[in-house]
């Protein structure tokens, strides 16, 4: 049940001063919180034995209000303090896990799901805060409180009294291992299961337009209370236990009453405690109400902390597979790229999506990747990206040094990529577009309105530049999400333009006009563009046509025209089809 505190020993040492100081706040409120009842025994007794007096009961009371505005400021100041380093704790892990998504590569994404990442970022990290918070504090309460409170009685009232009233808490101890147990157990179901149904109902969220499409609310509906009921059965499996904690400690505390008074009052009429005495003691006895239940919150509290503990862990020890060199090469700018022999296989994959490319690019070149769907086009790209580790066999070098050689920052920082899955942002569409380069001026903005023949599209937006394009750019169509998405690329002016099926979305005249623009304005950097329009690649000082991952054809748009192969045979077809 502990295991969960070593494994935050880390922070606990961290945090150690603001610990001692808010546990020592703990401690010295515990014990003066078990003075009032010696105060009310003392006055019990002198009025019994009628030698209470109106000074001494003032000085009692007087006592009694200073004890209490004394524990009534140290239990802010521990309040404050444990409860904060458990926010604190909160907000480090969900700094250092979001830190981890953003190294982690598509091989980690392939693994976990974006819904269950979400639940081990909320539900999973309150439930690792309230061990740091909640559980300090019921440790110390059924611990050091406990022993306190049981010592004073034992002590100072009588210790025959006190061990006959606390025979049933090896009974009580025995149960509450047995409950955590299966808390445990049933916490970590309920937790997946919360995990399954985020993942659905994000995936609902995103692709609602899809289900009403097909009409499938009413079955996509039910598929949600399906889960959602699933999760409420363990969720009541695991409530049905926390239930069981307090009847179970009310009736063990309700035996040790029987037994004190009993047993109390017969200790009377022997005369070997007064009535003051008892009344203390049954003070203390209700006292130790408190620790008792918070031995079965702490077992709660712990388990459940322990469980989510090890979801995060979890993912925190997954590795990215793609890592920066111990010694990397001095690479100051990419003037030439080689594909030398490059085969490649998805970690995932039974046979290779690439197989012996060479390619030759130098700096300046536009270069066009033509083929299938599913000619290995997308990847052949994804390898100045860096998303998987080095290719099986041959390498990818860049300037003379192999690309696993060089950072990934410098790497990723000259290349300028834009997909053909088009995020944006749930911001404005200028916010979109300075994703790319936060401190490009507003002249810079409307120049790559131009270039990506945005403009005019703007302008009839409703707030222009400042409008919200929604969650994945839902108010924009499906050529205004790609302008957008390359209008963000350029305005970084990157050493490599990667355009993976970019213009696929906008008309044969807006591609036209943004080719010709990016002819002009990159001169002298690289551009590599994926298409399945060959109009989109004509110009390209070098043409590559892909099949089954290997390289088929490859020359300028001349030379294959003259070859008569495949990109021949397509370029006509895609020619007649557009009237030409």
């Amino acid at each position: 049940m502990f295991s969960v505190m070593k494994k935050l020993s880390w922070y606990f040492k961290e945090q150690w001063v603001r610990y001692t100081l808010a546990i020592v706040a703990i401690i010295v409120s515990s014990i003066l919180f078990a003075l009032p009842p010696m105060i009310v025994g003392d006055v019990i007794d002198g009025i019994q034995s009628n030698q209470l007096t109106s000074e001494k009961l003032m000085h009692a009371i007087w006592l009694f209000i200073g004890l209490l505005v004394i524990i009534y400021l140290l239990s802010i100041y521990w309040g404050h303090t444990l409860f904060g380093r458990a926010i604190l704790l909160e907000r480090k892990m969900r700094s250092r896990l979001m830190n981890h998504f953003m190294k982690m590569t598509p091989t980690f994404y392939g693994r976990y799901r974006t819904g269950d990442l979400m639940a081990r970022s909320t539900n999973d990290l309150r439930a690792v805060a309230a061990t740091a918070g909640f559980g300090i504090l019921t440790l110390i309460d059924s611990t050091v409180f406990m022993a306190f409170i049981i010592g004073i009685m034992f002590i100072i009232i009588d210790w025959k009294l006190t061990l006959a009233t606390l025979l049933p808490l090896p009974i009580m101890a025995y149960i509450m291992q047995k409950y955590g147990a299966k808390i445990h157990e049933r916490f970590m179901e309920a937790q997946a299961l919360f995990s399954d149904l985020n993942n659905n109902t994000l995936e609902s969220i995103q692709g609602v337009r899809v289900i009403r499409a097909f009409v499938q609310e009413k079955q996509d509906e039910q598929r949600f209370n399906d889960k959602a009921e699933e999760v409420f059965q363990k969720n009541i499996a695991v409530a049905r236990l926390d239930a069981l904690f307090e009847p179970t400690i009310k009736i063990l505390v309700g035996v040790s009453y029987t037994i004190g008074l009993g047993y109390g009052s017969y200790l009377i009429i022997n005369g070997d405690i007064t009535m003051g005495q008892l009344v203390s003691f049954n003070i203390y006895l209700g006292m130790l109400i408190w620790p008792m239940f918070a031995v079965g919150e702490l077992i709660n509290v712990m388990q459940r902390g322990n469980a989510s503990l090890d979801r995060i862990q979890n993912v925190l020890r997954q590795k990215a597979d793609v890592k920066d060199p111990e010694y990397p090469a001095e690479v100051v700018k990419p003037e030439t790229i080689s594909f030398r022999n490059l085969t490649f296989e998805y970690p995932t994959a039974d046979k290779p999506s690439l197989r012996n490319i060479n390619l030759e690019i130098k700096s300046g070149e536009t270069i066009g990747v033509v083929g299938l769907t599913g000619a290995g086009k997308t990847t052949l790209v994804k390898q100045l990206l860096k998303e998987y580790p080095a290719a099986d066999q041959g390498e990818l070098v860049i300037s003379g040094a192999a690309i696993q050689d060089i950072p990934l920052r410098k790497t990723r920082n000259w290349i300028g990529y834009v997909p053909q899955d088009h995020i944006l942002f749930s911001k404005t569409v200028k916010e979109n577009i300075l994703f790319g380069n936060p401190n490009a001026t507003d002249e810079e903005v409307y120049q790559i309105l131009e270039r990506t023949a945005l403009r005019n599209d703007i302008e009839n937006l409703p707030a222009g530049l400042e409008t919200m394009v929604g969650e994945s750019g839902v108010t924009l169509s499906g050529g205004q999400k790609q302008r957008v998405s390359l209008a963000r690329a350029l305005i970084r002016d990157p050493e490599i333009l990667i355009l993976d099926d970019s213009l696929s979305a906008v008309d044969g005249k807006t591609e036209a006009n943004i080719i010709d623009h990016l002819k002009q304005e990159r001169a002298g950097k690289t551009t590599i563009i994926v298409a399945h329009r060959l109009s989109a690649v004509t110009h390209a000082d070098q043409i590559i046509v892909l099949e089954d991952g290997e390289i088929q054809e490859h020359g300028t748009h001349q030379m294959l025209m003259q070859e008569r192969g495949w990109y021949y045979h397509q370029f006509l077809i895609q020619q007649m089809e557009e009237g030409e």
